[in-house]
């Protein structure tokens, strides 16, 4: 395998090794052979900034990475055996080994404890590179409120003898990834070279209208980052926006008409007038339907004043409510997300300039705004893109209004137009 620092002798590379076919050693070597070409080091070692340029992970999170590469020894010297036992268990690990490492990266004070000054050195590190990709979107800094709105998604439960301020536990953090699986993704990809589009680092290409002033949009490219950690990598090319309040007015039909034009999956987006900031996406197209509907692809997320995720849990099928133009009290016209008539996880009536957010079993998520009756102050609509060829899939035509106009019709030849179905 050509290793010629005597491998045998260590037997975590030994044990390593075997997580990896011969030609993946083979290419390692080759890597390691041209980063310590890099490094001038007689093809003994890689440096500390070669490794950092090579992976683009810089500041305290690349240093606490070489660190953990390097197995702490502080000699700044990266070794192929380093290299092949931490992807060994970076990437070829166990679960429970991947997110143990991942947990001791977050140590960036290399005090033995995760506590929130970690944490908010990790995220100014990600949410710098995440704005600094090229893009038309300006990058919005300093991210100092951004941070706080993932911090604020942290448990710190673990208490320390010496430890000034709470700490995060294992646990604290895996519950922390799953409400921020943009982080997750982010963390546990860090060892593939920078350019090969690894998972956690795509931004959606956000596309709107050229009159449409950029200020005026809510979805800033951390936001979108943040949804998009929960969708597959093909949903992160190119998010198009259908509807603006600001720019479309307050209009449910308008809503309707112009998402019906882009049949494929969206992400609803609301800011109350409290200030709060969330919404949903919804993986099937917005249709009209007298009871709930959808897949477990759907969630609600939350980014202001804390970013959280929170996917189906599998309790109920209540996914996603579209119902337009009935007449029946027991089917509420609107939009929404999850938890039961009159009691939904999210809601927005057919005035929209109302609605609701209530915990649900649905998503396992908590009320969304500050209290449980909203008022919309700007509501935007995303519609996404996926990459490949097929593009949007083949629909029925017409908008969801013209479409009802053919229901109802069909219903009135039949007497059951104002039926509650």
């Amino acid at each position: 395998m050509g290793n010629s620092q005597s491998p045998a002798t260590n037997p975590r590379y030994v044990s390593a090794a075997r997580s990896f076919t011969h030609t993946e050693l083979d290419d390692l070597k080759s890597l390691f052979v041209s980063l310590a070409a890099q490094s001038q080091s007689h093809g003994q070692y890689v440096s500390p900034s070669v490794f950092q340029a090579f992976f683009g992970v810089h500041g305290p999170l690349g240093n606490r990475l070489f660190d953990l590469v390097t197995q702490n020894r502080k000699d700044q010297k990266l070794t192929f055996e380093d290299l092949v036992i931490a992807k060994g268990t970076y990437e070829k690990g166990s679960k429970d080994d991947i997110e143990e490492f991942i947990y001791r990266l977050l140590d960036v004070n290399s005090d033995g404890v995760v506590g929130r000054s970690d944490l908010e050195a990790v995220l100014a590190v990600m949410l710098d590179d995440i704005s600094s990709q090229t893009n038309s979107e300006p990058a919005y800094r300093p991210h100092e409120d951004i941070i706080e709105n993932f911090l604020d998604a942290a448990t710190f439960s673990k208490t320390d003898e010496g430890c000034a301020e709470s700490c995060m536990s294992f646990e604290d953090f895996r519950s922390w990834c799953s409400l921020l699986p943009s982080v997750r993704k982010y963390l546990g990809s860090l060892l593939m070279p920078s350019d090969s589009g690894r998972p956690g680092h795509q931004v959606p290409h956000l596309m709107h209208l050229e009159n449409i002033d950029s200020s005026m949009i809510i979805v800033k490219r951390e936001y979108a980052w943040h949804i998009g950690g929960a969708l597959p990598q093909q949903e992160l090319e190119e998010w198009n926006l259908l509807y603006h309040s600001a720019v479309h007015g307050l209009s449910f039909n308008t809503f309707l008409g112009n998402i019906s034009n882009d049949q494929g999956p969206t992400v609803l987006i609301i800011k109350d007038k409290e200030g709060y900031i969330y919404g949903g996406y919804s993986s099937q197209p917005w249709e009209r339907h007298s009871d709930f509907y959808g897949d477990m692809k759907s969630f609600l997320f939350q980014i202001f004043p804390k970013a959280s995720i929170f996917k189906p849990t599998g309790a109920n099928n209540n996914i996603q409510w579209c119902a337009v133009n009935f007449s029946s009290e027991s089917i509420p016209n609107g939009i929404g997300f999850g938890g039961r008539v009159n009691h939904f996880g999210l809601f927005l009536s057919a005035s929209f300039d109302e609605g609701q957010t209530f915990p649900c079993t649905t998503f396992g998520s908590p009320c969304l705004s500050k209290i449980n009756q909203i008022h919309p102050d700007v509501i935007e609509c995303w519609g996404v893109i996926p990459k490949g060829p097929q593009g949007r899939q083949e629909t029925s035509k017409g908008t969801i209004l013209e479409r009802f106009k053919e229901d109802r019709h069909m219903l009135n030849m039949v007497g059951l137009a104002n039926s509650s179905e």
